[in-house]
């Protein structure tokens, strides 16, 4: 038990501090969460809207599939990478290199509709060659924009708590703590779920497949605001204080069920129809919107489970370097799972059958791994959280000892 308590932090670091008088306003929070947003929004944000047109913008989906497989491949290493080098070089720093990468995609896929040149993606699109551009300028704005990312020990928080920073004292110790950390049982329990979250990316392919150019664009426009609700009411449940931290990540687990449920069923339905009678649909048809809600469907279930998995990850720790590497780990294998699904969506399958296949599966067999998981942690919380029973609010000692075993190499 000595041993498991060594390894907490100490108390006075994770209590309160007094309030500063007057915070600086490019240390706060909430600026640090729009520079972090602002990058998000400007790199992988404009990554995302460009694939919602379907194939880049192209009109077959396959070749850039193969390249995107690449593509995620090269991002898992990076990612379950990225903790330890986050932890050694600066969050900044590791969010500009993250960022310089988008761009220069964009730069392929400019080079590829306009000159028809294969070098990066592979399959001429059909979207003019001026919106490359704008997408280009706008992802080159994201890079200096990571660097204005505060140091986390100099965050000024409202309440006066600090954060915590505690990173190994090189990159040897980082990867071994890397290493201890992906052998931890709790881990291993979570990596279905991983690679089920974002392995479905079947969706680009029934784009292309269904619907034009035009209908493609306000699909990718207006599902994005699905996500963004999905995400915020996760949020807001997660965050609501009524029930027991651990209580809600247990109801908030059943929502999931329920929504992936009925997404897929409502996906299987259509897909079959469609499968019968392909349509090709622009926005103005009377069949666009049962498509349109199979896409939707997806992206609310997908984003309330990528929400729930970060939230269920932070409550393991509240070091920042540790938390790092989980977070690393998360997005690493949902890379990893996203390379193999976009592998999966190099050929044209019959009715999309197998992926939509995979998919169900890989969902229905990862729900078991992360029920036991749940069911095992015990969420570390502020001891005076309200809405927190008495149990449920342990310290971060009774964490320590309640989850070595969870904890402990398999």
């Amino acid at each position: 038990m000595a041993s498991a308590l060594e390894q907490v932090p100490p108390a006075q670091e994770v209590g309160h501090d007094a309030p500063p008088a007057k915070r600086t306003w490019y240390r706060t929070t909430l600026f640090n969460a729009f520079v972090i947003g602002g990058v998000g929004f400007l790199a992988p944000g404009l990554w995302n809207a460009m694939n919602a047109l379907g194939a880049g913008g192209g009109q077959e989906p396959f070749l850039v599939n193969a390249a995107n497989a690449l593509v995620f491949a090269l991002m898992g290493f990076l990612s379950v990478l990225g903790g330890p080098i986050a932890n050694r070089i600066g969050f900044a720093w590791t969010l500009f290199l993250g960022a310089i990468g988008y761009p220069v995609y964009s730069a392929g896929l400019y080079a590829n509709n306009r000159y028809g040149n294969v070098w990066l993606v592979l399959h001429k699109g059909s979207v003019n060659p001026n919106t490359y551009l704008i997408f280009i300028a706008l992802q080159c704005v994201a890079a200096p924009v990571a660097l204005l990312l505060t140091k986390p020990e100099k965050v000024q928080r409202g309440d006066g708590t600090k954060v915590i920073v505690d990173a190994e004292k090189s990159f040897k110790y980082e990867f071994l703590s890397l290493w201890k950390l992906c052998k931890r049982r709790d881990i291993l329990l979570l990596l279905p779920i991983f690679w089920a979250a974002y392995f479905n990316q079947y969706s680009g392919n029934f784009q292309t497949y269904y619907f034009g150019v035009r209908a493609r664009a306000l699909i990718g426009f207006v599902s994005n605001f699905s996500t963004l609700l999905s995400s915020q009411v996760m949020s807001m449940f997660l965050d609501w204080t009524r029930f027991p931290v651990k209580r809600r990540l247990e109801l908030s687990f059943w929502y999931i069920v329920a929504c992936h449920v009925l997404a897929w069923v409502y996906a299987w339905v259509i897909q079959e129809k469609y499968t019968a009678n392909p349509p090709a649909l622009d926005w103005a048809d009377s069949g666009f919107a049962e498509g349109f809600f199979v896409l939707v469907f997806w992206e609310w279930s997908r984003q309330s489970l990528q929400t729930w998995m970060y939230y269920f990850i932070a409550t393991k720790s509240d070091s920042l370097s540790e938390l790092s590497r989980l977070s690393g780990v998360l997005r690493g294998q949902e890379s990893f799972a996203q390379a193999v699904s976009f592998g999966l969506n190099t050929r044209k399958w019959t009715g999309g059958r197998v992926p939509l296949a995979v998919n169900t599966i890989l969902l229905g067999i990862a729900s078991v791994p992360t029920y036991i998981a749940l069911r095992e942690n015990v969420p570390l919380v502020k001891k005076d959280e309200p809405g927190d029973s008495s149990d449920e609010a342990v310290t971060l000692e009774t964490v320590a000892v309640a989850n070595e075993k969870s904890q402990s190499p398999v």
